[in-house]
């Protein structure tokens, strides 16, 4: 029985991907890109069909999942949906091999933003849009989509969510699982068509707005320019995606909140005044180490402010080789790998929120060697958080930096220098996009062996799903009954 809650969950989610490829599709008509008319068209047709054949013959099937069917299904959502989306990028000729394809792929839906292709300017422009769009759908995770547009699926969304969703503390803003869902979404479109207006206001085409605008709000990255951002060289440009990039670092309940008129909960949230205090200071940091790489202080803090943003939450846009600032600059945003933007956002990383109740742990447990009979609790929000939050966080951050250890392992075995794959590592694992070396923000990642790709695809898709949905099924415990 639960093979068919699979498939049926699976063929809507797969019938999502393929009704988005309907945009690239049109632009591909539009402009004359024969090349990409049935890699588009086929595979929409395919996931139909799939639907039709699977979804509708088993609609009044209530389905009922226990908590390890849920992540089984969740992974494999994320898994078929690479694989799927790989499907054009291959078929159209645009990335020879399929290891390349999937790559590109799986880095677009986890939003990481790491691209195999040296030569974006050459691809067709419906490819490159469709490369943004994976960014789009997997930045708000297509099963909150799921959720939100099909609860006749009749399935517990809650669960969905929790096994999906970035941050330790899971919750619901509203008191149905689908209209918080649904306000979340529509948060994010209204995003979106924002951005892409103002792009196009500041001078950039209908395509390259959209396609910028789907890669800021996923948090991805991708750009059909090679050189990203930096190809328009507008100072407007650079400050319109900066603030969306900020906005898609936050956590998006807080835009709920601000709908909602409950300003006090903004106010008092512990990792939004901790994510703002670290750009605030981050960007400082880093226009006064600039030195005399820039002339004006303003023009220092445009590239410092969209660097610091780009990096914290996890975009990965650039509009200049920061691996060829300064070291005291490189260090500060080399600090920014570790962090992440927060909970509940799109971005990637370890999230400011667990950094937060980890420092607030260290404050009481010097506070207990002074004082060694009292009691001291851990506050966020104003509120005194659970105990057990401590040893989650601890444990997600154990887990994080061993398969950041492993992944730069795999990517020594693959012969990058040391550094470049441990800074690679942490791109994969906290889906932030560029790295150093050859993997920095003018190389790509194109060269790597394709074990090591195999790899990163694996280490993204973990660092997507909060790590436990993707290794659980390596743990002997899961598989006992």
């Amino acid at each position: 029985m639960f093979a068919i809650y699979f498939l049926k969950i699976i063929s809507v989610l797969i019938a999502i991907v393929g009704a988005m490829m309907l945009m690239p599709l049109g632009v591909g008509l539009a402009l004359g890109e024969q090349s990409v008319i049935l890699p588009f068209l086929l595979p929409m047709l395919l996931s139909f069909v799939i639907l039709a054949a699977v979804f509708f013959p088993t609609r009044k099937v209530k389905i009922s999942i226990n908590t390890r069917q849920t992540y089984l299904i969740v992974a494999g959502s994320w898994i078929f949906m690479s694989l799927f989306g790989a499907i054009p990028l291959f078929a159209a000729g645009a990335f020879p091999s399929i290891t390349d394809a999937v790559f590109e792929s799986a880095s677009g839906f986890t939003t990481t933003g790491s691209t195999v292709c040296g030569h974006l300017e050459d691809l067709p422009r419906s490819i490159n849009l469709w490369r943004c769009i994976t960014h789009w759908i997997g930045g708000m995770g297509i099963v909150t989509l799921t959720v939100a547009l099909l609860p006749l699926l009749g399935v517990g969304g809650f669960q969905l969510i929790k096994a999906e969703t970035t941050g330790p503390e899971k919750g619901k803003i509203t008191a149905r699982i689908t209209t918080t869902a649904k306000y979340l979404w529509i948060i994010y479109a209204g995003f979106t068509l924002t951005e892409a207006i103002l792009l196009k206001i500041a001078g950039m085409d209908w395509i390259d707005a959209f396609s910028h605008a789907f890669s800021t709000l996923g948090t991805g990255g991708f750009s059909p320019k090679d050189s990203s951002i930096g190809w328009y060289n507008s100072a407007a440009i650079d400050v319109i995606i900066t603030v969306f990039m900020f906005f898609a670092g936050i956590n998006f309940s807080l835009f709920y909140y601000i709908i909602v008129r409950k300003f006090d909960d903004i106010r008092e949230n512990s990792e939004f005044k901790a994510y703002l205090t670290i750009v605030i200071f981050a960007i400082l940091a880093v226009a006064l180490s600039l030195g005399g790489i820039y002339n004006a202080f303003p023009q220092k803090l445009r590239y410092s402010a969209f660097h610091v943003v780009s990096l914290l939450s996890t975009t990965g846009f650039s509009t200049a080789d920061f691996t060829l600032w300064t070291p005291a600059a490189q260090f500060f945003l080399f600090a920014l790998f570790f962090i992440g933007g927060c909970s509940g956002s799109t971005s990637g990383g370890v999230k400011v929120v667990r950094w937060v109740i980890l420092f607030k742990q260290v404050g009481n447990e010097t506070k207990r060697m002074l004082h060694p009979h009292g009691i001291f609790a851990i506050r966020l929000n104003n509120r005194v958080g659970r105990k057990d939050v401590v040893f989650s966080v601890t444990a997600f951050m154990t887990l994080y930096f061993f398969l950041v250890a492993l992944t730069t392992l795999v990517g020594c075995i693959g012969q990058l220098d040391l550094f470049t794959a441990f800074t690679g590592a942490l791109s994969m694992v906290g889906n932030v996009g560029p790295a150093a070396g050859f993997l920095g923000p003018s190389g790509n990642f194109g060269f790597l062996p394709d074990f090591v790709k195999w790899w990163y695809c694996f280490a993204m898709l973990a660092g997507r799903l909060e790590l436990y949905t993707m290794i659980m099924f390596f743990l002997p415990q899961y598989w006992e009954r």
